[in-house]
């Protein structure tokens, strides 16, 4: 046995010289020559990588945010499964409040979120982030009174706020401009693909009224909520840091090779593999780009609709006729056949190094469905409406994401602009949750034009950036201007 424990020995020895080469891997270790034609062993152990994170990264972010959404908006499935009445949320504006409350804390803590992501490691927070929200979603299962529920709202907003846009922030760190789309686009089609199943979750959950003396509704929470700690423990276990911290790990999922050639990929592509710590000062100067915030805003508008669809298609479609199963059954194909069409257009996107476009006919289509629902008689059409609302509504998050991912430099600056990005989105949820109002059920007419007076001016803010940066372009290729600090760099429109 002796031999045998000598070999383990000098295996684990060599293994750990191998990594300390690398443990502290920045632009230092990145090979000078970052314009060199690779060789093909070089293209295969990039190639390598990229697939390993791909099946590392994108599928455990993306289960663990579907069971954050499906957390924040099974409230539309508990109303009607009991909640409504129990807790008197008919009353007033009632569930209009609960739904808002949520995107208070969800706002404020979206930065501050992505700071202490970066400090100590993104398996430790995120998947803190989901044992939490899964605790309060839990408990809101045994809410006494509807102020109750809207306290878990709020708490469950201040956890869920750090997920999304960390989520986002850790994606943009590990892959290329025109990589990153279909990235985004995986990750958020598992949410979308979870919301549509889950609305038959909940249905199956409701089948559990009486036991325990319990209705419905309480189950929903109260199962959703374990299955949510569930996830968290397998999220401790699979998500991954960022590609300079990744070979701190006690088990690195890549090899040393693999992760130089990640950060030598994204020296290549946009200069900004090394991290740089965020300052008082870079953050203000960061919250002084106009480009943030206006993609701030244009994220703001693509979410009033996803969050207008997620909230009222329930109480839309019961407003149709449908009994309450019939109902969450006609939930799930909407979001199901969304999937096909945010996979090609955002593969299509990468492909053509394109993003305005495919935001103008997104916000077409949703606006074109909105109508539908609106104002066309038979439930057949209107549901119709549904599909088409939902595909370019889901659609334009990864595409909104990715245009001002694609446009920036830094991982200071991403950490910022992720957090204020998402963080817009929240308000998008306010203006969504507060439009549609209750004496309006179930044609929620005003709802749904000020959802589309959102996804106007979607479509003339993204001229206008067109224009904005089709001329810095022109300027840069005129050698008048050096973009983003980077000799070469162009933006994406």
């Amino acid at each position: 046995m002796a031999p045998l424990t000598n070999i383990d020995s000098v295996q684990k020895g060599a293994r750990a010289i191998e990594v300390e080469k690398v443990a502290s891997l920045d632009v230092g270790n990145v090979p000078k020559d970052l314009n060199a034609t690779l060789t093909g062993e070089e293209k295969k152990i990039v190639k390598r990588a990229t697939l390993k994170t791909d099946w590392r990264l994108v599928p455990i972010l993306g289960a663990c945010y579907s069971i954050s959404a499906i957390d924040r908006i099974n409230i539309s499935a508990a109303r009607i499964a009991g909640m409504d009445i129990e807790l008197a949320f008919r009353i007033g504006d009632r569930y209009s409040i609960a739904l808002l409350v949520f995107f208070i804390t969800y706002f404020i803590f979206e930065i501050p979120s992505n700071v202490v992501l970066r400090k100590i490691g993104a398996a430790n927070w995120l998947s803190f982030l989901c044992m939490s929200w899964g605790l309060v979603t839990f408990g809101a299962g045994f809410a006494k009174k509807w102020t109750d529920i809207v306290v878990c709202r709020l708490l469950l907003g201040l956890f869920e706020a750090g997920f999304f846009p960390g989520s986002v922030y850790l994606i943009s760190c590990w892959y290329t401009r025109f990589e990153v789309q279909k990235r985004l686009a995986a990750f958020y089609s598992i949410n979308v693909l979870a919301n549509g199943f889950g609305s038959i979750l909940a249905y199956g959950c409701m089948q559990l009224s009486g036991k325990n003396g319990w209705l419905g509704w309480r189950w929903i929470f109260i199962i959703n909520g374990a299955m949510t700690m569930c996830l968290a423990v397998l999220g401790r276990i699979l998500i991954v840091d960022f590609p300079d911290k990744v070979l701190r790990s006690r088990y690195p999922f890549l090899k040393p090779a693999e992760v130089q050639s990640i950060q030598a990929k994204l020296e290549r592509d946009r200069r900004d593999a090394e991290y740089d710590e965020l300052t008082m000062s870079k953050f203000l100067s960061a919250c002084a780009r106009w480009e943030l915030w206006v993609f701030a805003m244009k994220f703001f508008a693509v979410t009033t609709i996803v969050y207008a669809l997620a909230f009222f298609i329930p109480i839309i479609l019961q407003g149709m006729g449908y009994s309450v199963g019939m109902t969450f059954l006609l939930s799930a194909p909407p979001a199901v056949a969304a999937v096909p069409w945010i996979m090609f257009c955002s593969w299509a996107a990468d492909k053509w190094h394109l993003r305005s476009p495919f935001i103008i006919l997104q916000c077409i289509l949703g606006i074109v469905g909105l109508m539908i629902v609106a104002y066309a008689k038979g439930n057949g059409a209107r549901y119709f409406g549904i599909f088409m609302g939902l595909a370019g509504a889901n659609a334009n998050i990864p595409t909104a994401l990715a245009w001002q991912a694609n446009n920036i430099r830094g991982q200071s600056l991403r950490m910022v602009a992720s957090g204020l990005q998402v963080g817009f989105g929240a308000i998008g949820g306010i203006y969504a949750s507060t439009v549609f109002m209750q004496k309006e059920a179930p044609t929620y007419r005003t709802g749904l034009w000020a959802v589309t007076g959102a996804q106007l001016y979607l479509i003339v803010s993204t001229l206008a950036m067109v224009f904005y940066y089709w001329r810095q372009n022109k300027k840069a290729d005129r050698g008048e201007v050096v973009l983003e600090g980077m000799e070469n760099f162009r933006y994406t429109y």
